[in-house]
């Protein structure tokens, strides 16, 4: 067996002894998760996560998730603790701690001192029988058989168990309290999901004076300069009580010229487009994009309830935001 061989038989080795420990983990989901979970839902403070070297590690993975979705949560490192972070815990608050020996130092040390303060225990420990274990409100077992390390030494299944755990618990918490979609978004404004979420069309549209529009009965070559001067490849046509009656595009421009060269006579009525497809103000961007991808256009004015133009947005703005699409120029 040469070196590549065994490299590729040792990674497949180390996922299956990885998907056996997190398959076993499931089985041991029940009533201790359970209490767990009610726990951390009726929490009225934060959840204090806390661990020492790879499990610290894990449970800042664990306080990322949890603050993504809807359940406020810290880390405290141990040896912080006893140096004066302790303070950061309050009698409202849950810790959950991680421990693989259950028997860590430093974890031993903060046990009396969560006693004191009367703040419920949930730890996600390796050995069941461990002081931890014992002197938890909640003990959930994360023991693993064996590490996927052959010396046994540096944590691997049971920091993978410590994770999935810990999405369980967080993933729990989310059904629970009924999170949403648009929750969600508030916490990541900055991400795709945000964008699609929260981003309104009115953000992205021109308006006032950069709206391109003309009356109906202006020569075709008045709406022709508009389109032109404006740069959005199209202009509205208004109505004499002022709501949308249509649009001009540069596609309607070709498919006119392809019918006639002699533009002499033509008003802008005569070469609109009647009853185009419009968006609402208020609208979320990301859906008026699936519509205008839905019909291949690429501009699409924005009108009020009075059907009014309020705006009018291009493709190629909604792409520019971050919310996908294809570019059809």
């Amino acid at each position: 067996m040469n070196d590549t061989t065994e490299a590729i038989a040792k990674g497949r080795e180390v996922v299956r002894i990885e998907r056996d420990a997190v398959s076993a983990l499931e089985e041991r989901i029940g009533e201790e998760f359970g209490r767990a979970v009610d726990l951390l839902a009726s929490c009225k403070g934060r959840v204090i996560i806390t661990g020492v070297g790879k499990s610290g590690i894990i449970a800042r993975k664990i306080v990322a998730t949890m603050n993504s979705t809807g359940t406020p949560s810290v880390f405290l490192h141990p040896s912080d603790a006893v140096h004066g972070d302790l303070g950061i815990v309050r009698q409202d608050d849950v810790v959950i701690t991680l421990s693989k020996s259950g028997n860590s130092n430093e974890l031993n040390m903060l046990l009396p001192m969560f006693k004191r303060i009367g703040v419920p225990i949930v730890s996600l420990v390796g050995r069941m029988n461990s002081l931890l274990a014992r002197e938890s409100t909640v003990a959930l077992d994360a023991s693993v058989t064996e590490e996927a390390c052959p010396l046994d030494l540096a944590p691997t299944s049971s920091t993978t168990v410590s994770l999935v755990l810990g999405d369980a618990l967080a993933i729990a918490l989310l059904d629970r309290r009924q999170f949403r979609k648009e929750e969600f978004a508030l916490y990541h404004p900055g991400g795709t999901l945000g964008k699609r979420l929260l981003l309104k069309v009115d953000e992205l549209m021109v308006n006032g004076d950069a709206i391109p529009r003309v009356s109906g009965t202006v020569p075709l070559r008045d709406a022709i300069v508009e389109i032109t001067s404006k740069r959005l490849g199209c202009t509205c046509v208004i109505a004499p009580d002022g709501t949308l009656a249509g649009i001009i595009t540069d596609g309607d421009l070709r498919r006119l010229l392809q019918k006639t060269t002699d533009l002499s006579g033509v008003t802008a009525a005569d070469a609109m487009t009647r009853n185009p497809k419009t968006a609402r103000a208020g609208s979320l961007a990301v859906v008026v994009l699936q519509e205008m991808e839905s019909y291949k256009i690429t501009q699409i004015v924005v009108v009020d309830d009075g059907h009014h133009p309020v705006g009018v947005v291009h493709l190629h703005e909604l792409v520019n935001a971050g919310l996908g699409g294809e570019d059809r120029t």
